[in-house]
């Protein structure tokens, strides 16, 4: 293992969940056990619900309009922050949307 583990939690449309994955899975997230392990994440459907504001650019929906999505939760962990960072990169330009719901939290080893 190299360094601290942090997850990587994120939700995507169900039509960009491939191309998310392998983009933070090239970034080196997902492995596990110094790479004995790869690709590794757990995902949970459910509906994203906004609503895009003045200014806004959405790839779904429209403008002051509720739109609500069927999208993907994925959770993937991380080894050491370089990993981390890097992964967030690369889901920001895989991304369909233009704001990116994720969220990344330090682990600790108990």
């Amino acid at each position: 293992m190299s360094g601290r583990l942090f997850k990587l939690i994120f939700t995507v449309p169900q039509s960009s969940l491939e191309v998310c994955k392998q983009a933070v899975f090239s970034a080196g997230a997902g492995t596990y056990a110094g790479g004995k392990y790869s690709e590794v994440c757990f995902e949970t459907t459910g509906t994203g619900q906004f609503v895009p504001g003045g200014g806004a650019k959405p790839a779904v929906g429209e403008v002051g309009k509720v739109e609500r999505v069927k999208e993907v939760k994925v959770e993937v962990q991380c080894e050491g922050k370089e990993v981390a960072i890097a992964a967030v990169d690369k889901l920001k330009r895989a991304h369909p949307y233009e704001e990116v719901a994720y969220e990344v939290y330090a682990l600790e080893d108990i």
